[in-house]
């Protein structure tokens, strides 16, 4: 679990970083990225389903590989994302030679990337209020992908040759924040793992 969040958080800053910069070589490395992650959740479920039938948990243990497989799910979930990031920006750059105009991705990204971050640490060292706080954090990204969007949408109607830009650029803003909804997911499971409620 601790591997498939990293990569699936490093790929997404690497992507984010190739948008932010118009560099193709960092957004094809991304890209790249994609299978690893893929392959990782397919382990982790055959372990767990491995585990279960070899081992008979007790409730308890049954609870954290539940929570396992769904954070796994989360996991790759954020990599489809980043593999997306990569895509749109790949269009953009290919299309336009570099990206026209980066809103408040950085901020965003750097809040996101943060939570999915503290996700992964509150997961592995049983931490309920840092899994709280994160949930918390949930509600600025989802105001900064808002802003993007009324700000890239206010810009489609002055720009028209980078109209498409635009549109791929508020989708990147969107991508970013389901990372951010998928490490929110991570720490509502975190919470049920440590009090059992939902």
């Amino acid at each position: 679990l601790i591997l498939i969040g990293e990569k699936a958080n490093e790929a997404a800053r690497i992507a984010v970083e190739g948008f932010l910069e118009s560099d193709l070589e960092l957004v094809e490395k991304a890209a790249g990225m994609d299978d690893d992650i893929d392959n990782l959740e397919i382990q982790i479920d055959k372990e767990s389903v491995r585990y279960i039938t070899l081992r008979s948990p007790v409730s308890s243990d049954v609870r954290l590989i539940m929570v396992a497989i769904k954070a796994s799910h989360d996991l790759e979930r954020a990599g489809d994302e980043a593999h997306s990031i990569a895509k749109k920006t790949r269009s953009i750059l290919r299309r336009d030679g570099r990206v026209p105009h980066t809103a408040q991705i950085r901020e965003m990204s750097e809040l996101t990337f943060e939570m999915m971050r503290d996700a992964i640490t509150c997961l592995v060292e049983e931490n309920l209020e840092q899994a709280r706080d994160i949930i918390a954090r949930d509600k600025r990204v989802d105001k900064l992908n808002r802003a993007n969007f009324d700000e890239l949408s206010a810009k489609m109607g002055t720009d028209p040759e980078t109209n498409a830009s635009y549109v791929e650029t508020v989708l990147i803003s969107k991508s970013i924040e389901r990372i951010g909804d998928h490490a929110k997911n991570l720490a509502e499971e975190v919470i049920y793992l440590l009090t059992g409620a939902s």
